[in-house]
């Protein structure tokens, strides 16, 4: 089979990546729900951003027939002069892509368009394009302009979706350009690869060579790489806070396997340094008088405050945007005074309508206009407070004073003076969590990620899918938002702990 384009972008991702593709593909992980949702998206948007080309040829392959096939059509439409080709392919001199968009502007010449369901065009975009580019022009093509057509994050809908509206379009010709030779080395590099009879090395040092900004491509990796070695170290340096794979090739090379071991001046942050001497004394950092003054600004009531929210590529509703994230739920903890009983609020939108109308109407009933509000990594709320203000101004008063009232319960962990070796180095809610509250849990869940409630209440509610299951579906999406708040409830009784 010929080297493809995907086949090359894993290459440039991670050498052992390419050959375990090709040679024992069962070691990687499969396309769960998650991901095919992410690509079930692309394709989406490439159904109305194709709708910029109405009397283009579209090729395509439904069967595996069609798709060794596609080369030979492919040619029979260039041959016929045909303007516009969508999704035909090209194979020669053992490397083969398939193409979003070919327009013709001259005799032999395309200009070659690529179609991402992103907000911009990203560096990774570019070294695709330069492989195709390739690809064509050793097929005996010229190329006159590159482009990605990607979602336009400005479009705010109103009414049916207008693809010219809903798009955008940057050129990048002279960043593909600038990648030709080195599009030329790292296809020969390819090439070694798939010749190797044994997998090239795992090492996460090999990760992003080439520079490419791959959006957790290291992180993507590292999943694998555990996997394969059974690592399952919790100190190991593969846990490092937020390692590069450049910092992680100088600790192998210097036998340093565990984070204790690693020496400060290697340290490429002030969380990793904090890791490393936390997991060397296995003493917690803790700032009291911080801590103190940051929690003696809480005002009664307390609101221990979190949004499930959805977004999507194409936004369902009229006012809103590209992969801008609107709330569908939220869950509310109330401590009424030091003294008062936890009470629980929340609300979780069941019809298939937009649930911000109803949601903002409840919401202000329960959160009242006076007292703290307690959320972690606040910005996020924020946000979606601001853009609801938009999109419904009769709110807008209501949620600026909210907003106000917002405080960081993540502020301690992110700053640091609240620091555990189990952390990481992450203040994330999950991370925090089950070192000070390790009775409750995320893992036990049906739901247990904000990823994957976002999805399912997608499909169920507005989609119509999963009805068989719907009401456990909606339990499991209440008992996960309901943990989230109440997780803030135990980290603000271990912090008030630490200060007494």
């Amino acid at each position: 089979m010929p080297l493809s384009k995907s086949s090359y972008m894993q290459y440039l991702r991670h050498p052992a990546w390419l050959w375990l593709q090709k040679f024992d593909k069962h070691k990687l992980p499969a396309t769960d729900d998650n991901l095919q949702a992410i690509f079930d998206a692309g394709n989406l948007f490439e159904s109305y951003a194709s709708q910029l080309f109405p009397n283009a040829t579209k090729l395509g392959f439904s069967s595996y027939q069609e798709y060794l096939d596609l080369p030979r059509r492919t040619l029979e439409a260039i041959a016929s002069g045909d303007q516009v080709i969508l999704q035909g392919r090209l194979e020669v001199d053992g490397i083969t892509c398939i193409f979003d968009v070919l327009q013709k502007v001259g005799e032999k010449e395309f200009d070659l368009i690529e179609i991402k369901a992103s907000t911009r065009a990203k560096p990774e975009h570019e070294y695709d394009l330069a492989f195709q580019a390739l690809v064509l022009e050793k097929a005996g093509f010229k190329v006159r302009n590159i482009s990605v057509i990607h979602a336009n994050k400005e479009y705010v809908r109103a009414g049916e979706i207008d693809p010219a509206l809903l798009s955008a379009r940057t050129d990048v010709i002279e960043k593909v350009r600038a990648l030709q030779e080195l599009t030329a080395l790292q296809l020969a590099g390819a090439f070694k690869v798939l010749a190797k009879k044994e997998m090239p090395d795992l090492s996460p040092r090999y990760v992003n060579q080439v520079g490419v900004l791959g959006v957790n491509w290291f992180e993507d990796w590292m999943a694998i790489y555990k996997t394969l070695k059974a690592n399952s170290d919790p100190y190991s340096i593969y846990n490092l806070s937020y390692p590069t794979a450049e910092q992680i090739g100088k600790l192998e090379d210097a036998g340093i396997t565990q984070i204790a071991g690693i020496p400060e001046a290697l340290a490429l942050r002030p969380k990793q340094l904090t890791q490393i001497q936390t997991t060397k004394t296995n003493q917690r950092i803790i700032d009291a008088e911080q801590i103190k003054a940051f929690l003696a600004s809480f005002q009664y009531p307390l609101y221990f405050f979190d949004y499930e929210t959805f977004s999507a590529v194409i936004p369902q509703f009229d006012g809103g945007s590209p992969y801008s994230d609107y709330p569908f739920q939220y869950s509310l903890h109330v401590l009424d005074s030091p003294e008062a009983e936890l009470r629980h609020l929340e609300y979780l939108h069941d019809s298939q309508s937009n649930p911000m109308p109803e949601l903002l109407k409840q919401l202000q009933h329960d959160i009242g206009t006076t007292g703290t509000v307690l959320t972690w990594n606040m910005s996020y709320e924020k946000g979606c407070n601001d853009r609801m203000a938009l999109l419904y101004p009769e709110y807008a008063e209501f949620l600026e004073g909210l907003n106000e009232r917002i405080e960081d319960l993540m502020t301690p962990f992110a700053k640091m003076w609240f620091f555990d070796k189990d952390f990481f180095g992450s203040a994330s809610v999950k991370k925090v969590m089950p070192v000070l509250a390790p009775e409750l849990s995320y893992t036990e869940l049906t739901v247990g990620d904000g990823l994957l409630a976002r999805r399912l209440w997608t499909e169920t509610v507005l989609e119509g899918k999963n009805q068989a299951s719907r009401a456990q579906i909606m339990a499991d999406l209440s008992t996960y938002c309901t943990l989230d708040t109440f997780a803030m409830v135990r980290v603000l009784e271990e912090l008030r702990g630490v200060t007494t």
